[in-house]
């Protein structure tokens, strides 16, 4: 089976500007390439909330244009710039998209991203058929 692309309208950029696809099936995982807070213009909003939520929303967006959920979701790292500042903030916003059965999840710092102010990153990976 050929490995397929996933690329939800507004995250043609991806493609584009960094030769990647926001998803690829390889079989019947779907692997997310990091999806960050920052906006479809690059931008980054310096509201923990807003840039978690927004990162959760578009990983989100690539698991629905594969047809699936985060109900799908078996693996996920999450990346953090400044990790006690937000984990609360965090915890909750996650706890809003994923439900038992739990993926599998850890917590990474680092010290920092591309995009200069951005503090999270999420890793992805689905597997088509667990729900």
């Amino acid at each position: 089976m050929k490995n397929r692309g996933i690329i939800p309208p507004g995250m043609e950029s991806y493609v584009d500007d960094w030769k990647m696809s926001p998803g690829i099936f390889s079989g019947d995982f779907l692997f997310l390439t990091g999806m960050t807070g920052a906006g479809p213009d690059g931008t980054v909003d310096p509201d923990a909330e807003t840039q978690i939520r927004l990162a959760f929303s578009r990983a989100n967006s690539v698991l629905e244009h594969a047809g699936l959920s985060f109900a799908d979701v078996v693996e996920m790292t999450s990346y953090h710039v400044g990790i006690r500042d937000h984990i609360t903030e965090f915890r909750r916003i996650r706890d809003a998209f994923v439900g038992e059965p739990y993926p599998a999840w850890t917590a990474i710092e680092v010290a920092g991203f591309v995009t200069p102010g951005t503090i999270c990153e999420l890793r992805i990976i689905a597997k088509r058929g667990t729900t």
